[in-house]
């Protein structure tokens, strides 16, 4: 006879990756990690009240890490297996979090230059495509793992793409966002020839990342890469 025995534990099921997000309105079409519709997988979100963008990028999250971590217990107690979050300058709360959660935690897009690095042929090295490159410190660089020299691009000039990250808009005109994008990754690769690949700190980037690898004719690596990854490691395939 069949083993029909279930085992309980959890409030949600089938559920593995918990989300943090931060708190804005701005759009979120497909492809955005903020949009349900995104992930091949199901997720778990959890709004992180008052932890808005600019608070993230332009105070480092500065007494926010307490609500941080509150939300992610709140994400562990309903069933999720491992925490990620949607600000690749959350890199700054990766030890704290992962120290406080006791299960696998992936803050920031930026943890993939480490390994992309290593992919790359020899006189090839990892760009960083940012929305405020301003604002991303060595700080955010040690904590994610990746080099201080890393050559960083961003789109601080562009027109649309920065301008509607910290405001509730009703509308965002995404052809200029995608335009935005893609110059200053074109920006950053004429400037730096010998990169070879491009991981992209902002989550809010993903809808055009597409558009950016067939720009500068090279792979370009995001946080959906980076959290379908995650979750490969959390609910492995079955073979069986």
């Amino acid at each position: 006879m069949t083993d029909r025995t279930a085992f309980g534990g959890k409030t949600i099921y089938g559920a593995r990756v918990g989300i943090l997000i931060l708190d804005a309105k701005h759009p979120r079409i497909p492809g955005d990690p903020n949009n349900a519709g995104t992930w091949p997988f199901p997720v778990l979100y959890k709004v992180v009240r008052q932890a808005t963008p600019g608070r993230i990028i332009f105070e480092r999250g500065e007494g926010l890490l307490d609500a941080f971590k509150a939300g992610a217990d709140e994400l562990i107690a309903e069933g999720a297996d491992g925490i990620t979050a949607t600000c690749g300058f959350l890199a700054l709360f990766q030890k704290d979090l992962a120290m406080h959660c006791k299960i696998p935690v992936a803050t920031s897009s930026l943890m993939q230059v480490p390994f992309v690095q290593r992919l790359l042929p020899p006189g090839k090295r990892v760009g960083v495509l940012t929305v405020w490159k301003s604002e991303l410190s060595t700080d955010h660089l040690e904590a994610a793992g990746v080099p201080a020299d890393t050559p960083i691009g961003g789109t601080d000039n562009g027109r649309e793409f920065n301008r509607t990250m910290y405001e509730a808009l009703p509308e965002v005109d995404m052809a200029a966002c995608e335009e935005d994008v893609v110059e200053a990754g074109r920006e950053l690769v004429a400037e730096n020839p010998d990169i070879g690949a491009v991981v992209v700190e902002c989550t809010r980037m993903v809808p055009f990342t597409r558009a950016l690898s067939e720009a500068i004719g090279m792979p370009v690596y995001d946080v959906y890469n980076f959290i379908c990854w995650f979750h490969a490691g959390l609910a492995p395939r079955d073979f069986g």
